[in-house]
């Protein structure tokens, strides 16, 4: 077999493999509604899982986990390409340590310092996030360009190509599949960690599930809990449908 003909195989395995997920977390999801609708709710559960109260906390929670994603690329790509390189070398130890520092400090701990600073609400949850999940888009992105063979760069320049049409034609497009594999691993931490965004009144999954811990129903913790670990997986397919998308060819 072929060396195409064998990346053709790998990719639809992996492509098999991931038509699988939504699936079996479609099949999660029914077993939960079939589960919570066998019980006996009383006025409490029933008021928490009414299904206009969980779609409103599901789009806060979506919309807290897009706009932080969102904002955390926005920053930590440029941010990872301009210290990987040359004249950026000796500040890479710095915006490694800050990145480091943001994970480094418990989320629930991040958060509540920032809502002391900043007070509560949407973007104070947000900054949170966007700093607990820079870290690994900000390395894959250093990590990705500074292993990239400098002969291709020193073969592109001999090109007549600028430094910067190396980076946009010929870097950047090497090193998509580590950069997204680091957005993909962010995207999982921010969906995961916007349960606790509730705490701050930015609202979320978060609050069914500490409602339940503090009234002591197990229906609700489980029932939110469960939401909150499906959207984190589906979170993790999509960022693995997007690597697979923006792979380059042959690769």
């Amino acid at each position: 077999m072929g060396q195409s003909a064998t990346r053709g195989v790998d990719l639809g395995r992996r492509w098999a493999g991931m038509a699988v997920r939504p699936i079996l977390l479609a099949a999660v999801l029914l077993a939960l509604y079939l589960w919570v609708h066998a019980q006996t709710l009383d006025s409490i559960e029933r008021r928490a899982l009414d299904p206009q109260e969980i779609r409103l906390e599901l789009w806060q929670h979506v919309q807290l986990s897009l706009v932080a994603t969102a904002l955390t690329i926005a920053i930590a790509v440029p941010l990872g390409v301009l210290l990987s390189r040359p004249l950026a070398r000796w500040i890479k130890p710095i915006g490694l340590g800050l990145g480091n520092l943001g994970q480094a400090i418990p989320s629930i701990g991040l958060i509540v310092l920032l809502a002391l600073w900043l007070g509560i609400g949407f973007w104070t949850a947000v900054i949170g996030l966007v700093a607990y999940a820079t870290l690994p888009i900000l390395r894959n992105t250093i990590v990705g360009l500074d292993g990239v063979d400098p002969a291709l760069k020193e073969a592109a320049r001999g090109m007549g190509m600028s430094r910067l049409a190396v980076l946009r034609r010929v870097e950047l497009p090497l090193v998509v599949p580590v950069i997204m594999a680091g957005v993909r691993t962010a995207l999982v931490l921010t969906v995961a960690t916007a349960a606790l965004a509730t705490f701050i009144g930015a609202g979320g999954l978060g609050a069914g599930l500490v409602a339940g811990i503090k009234l002591n129903r197990p229906t609700l913790s489980l029932t939110f809990g469960l939401l909150a670990a499906v959207l984190a997986l589906f979170a993790d397919w999509v960022g693995g449908v997007a690597e697979e998308v923006m792979r380059p060819r042959g690769i």
